[in-house]
């Protein structure tokens, strides 16, 4: 049994000094990939860069304090790439990709669509990129494993005030409508999977507004597989009792 997590921790620097290795070192996930670094990896201790027992990758944005992701993993990955060999997308450090021998990973920071119609238009081609690059592995017969902050809640299910968010980014129709096509190529979301009605159920709140503390969330964080894959999966998770971050992370438990 191998447990998989994904956080997007805003920042590493401030959810290690929030207890993000309080739960790292109790929960000893055998992969965790992050998002949302904020950081380069010259500004990080070598606690951080390097976990033990982990081989560490790091993938941060050429901005700095922006974006980034980075992945922890137990098992050493056959091979590693960042991003998609797209310059305009790979500048942000959004993607690391980790071949095992089972499945293919992709640790993803999907881009947040809210600034203008441009950056909108920017997280829709990534988007499709991500899905063409993600498809040819699978003609070549590798399982995929997605994770990561998605930034948009697929259904009304998935955020606590549907109607008021039906014209902002992360619940506009054309955002949603991506993942029902995502879908319709044969992937799973895991955790609506074995938790097909289950309300409440969010992995995001914002800062204001008390939003956490009344539990006003949205679930943008998740585990795609494909389907032919789906069976070694066991359950998926949400742990949003977890705190560090505005984000909580999100699980899957895989049988290989």
């Amino acid at each position: 049994m191998l447990r998989l997590f994904s956080w997007n921790v805003n920042g590493i620097r401030a959810a290690v000094k929030n207890g993000f290795f309080d739960w790292f070192n109790t929960e000893k996930p055998d992969i965790l990939g992050i998002q949302e670094i904020k950081a380069l990896p010259e500004q990080l201790s070598e606690v951080i860069l390097s976990p033990e027992d982990y081989t560490s990758i790091w993938n941060p944005a050429k901005r700095r304090g922006y974006s980034g992701t980075a992945l922890f993993s137990k098992i050493k990955p056959l091979s590693v790439k960042k991003g998609f060999g797209v310059k305009h997308f790979d500048n942000e450090g959004r993607t690391i990709i980790a071949e095992y021998e089972k499945f293919v990973l992709f640790n993803i920071y999907f881009p947040n669509g809210q600034k203008d119609d441009e950056r909108l238009k920017y997280k829709l081609d990534f988007y499709d990129t991500f899905l063409e690059y993600a498809e040819g592995l699978r003609r070549d017969g590798k399982n995929i494993v997605v994770c990561g902050d998605f930034n948009t809640a697929h259904k009304e299910i998935d955020l606590a005030n549907p109607k008021a968010n039906e014209k902002n980014s992360g619940f506009l129709p054309v955002e949603r409508e991506w993942i029902d096509k995502f879908i319709s190529y044969g992937y799973t979301d895991t955790f609506r999977h074995f938790n097909p009605g289950l309300e409440k159920q969010y992995s995001w709140w914002t800062y204001r507004f008390s939003a956490r503390d009344n539990n006003i969330g949205w679930r943008i964080d998740y585990f795609f597989v494909n389907d032919e894959f789906l069976p070694c999966v066991k359950d998926a998770l949400i742990l949003p009792d977890i705190k560090g971050s505005d984000h909580c992370p999100v699980g899957i438990i895989l049988d290989v």
